[in-house]
């Protein structure tokens, strides 16, 4: 069930009998027809183990499942709002950014290390994601936010990209990705503070940039 953008802070997402979708609790702002709204307790399609994971990852972000007949309209807190679309591949995004997504998708977590190795893990402290990040799997949309919007940047062999890392909000696809340092960069080029660092995505995909350094 696709979303559809309302404005660049709220989207509207269509139910129908049968499909359920989860969102932030408290991230509905009106709705038409008969729908459902209950907390999600067993992890969302991570059940007891998608749980745990969010747990050891400390994303304790509170989820409610939506279910029934009708259309539901989604923003929280003023971020901007933007829409991806999943075609069989994996996203990467932390789960305090995601606002709602397809109950379609297959929900987990990912150790840092798996994709960058113990740089990997030194980017999950600097840039305050922590050892594990959330993943979602599939075909379906995923509603994620920002400050100040987002732009989409091809990632291939031949033109790997690099990122402030508090302007990182995602990433989807084969990819890999390390954290470097670059004595003066943030001073010079960059738009963040205090340490040095710049995150180098590699491979096959997109990686999702914020207009901003401010996390959520």
């Amino acid at each position: 069930m696709p979303f559809t953008q309302i404005n660049s802070k709220m989207v509207e997402a269509q139910v129908v009998p049968g499909q359920r979708l989860f969102s932030q609790r408290g991230a509905m702002i009106a709705y038409r027809g008969e729908v459902a709204f209950t907390p999600d307790i067993a992890g969302g399609q991570g059940g007891v183990m998608g749980m745990i994971g969010r747990r050891v990852a400390n994303e304790q972000v509170p989820l409610m499942t939506v279910e029934g007949q009708g259309s539901v309209m989604f923003g929280h807190g003023g971020h901007h709002v933007h829409v991806v679309q999943m075609t069989g591949d994996t996203l990467y995004v932390e789960a305090d950014r995601l606002l709602a997504f397809d109950g379609t998708l297959q929900q987990g977590t990912m150790f840092m290390g798996q994709q960058g190795g113990v740089m990997g893990m030194v980017r999950g402290q600097v840039t305050g994601q922590g050892l594990f990040t959330t993943t979602l799997a599939g075909h379906g949309s995923v509603a994620v936010m920002a400050h100040g919007g987002v732009i989409e940047l091809p990632i291939t062999p031949q033109r790997p990209i690099h990122v402030d890392p508090q302007a990182y909000v995602a990433h989807r696809g084969d990819v890999r990705n390390k954290l470097s340092t670059a004595l003066g960069w943030r001073d010079m080029v960059g738009r963040g503070s205090g340490e040095a660092f710049q995150l180098e995505l590699s491979g096959h995909g997109v990686v999702y940039v914020q207009a901003s350094e401010e996390k959520l």
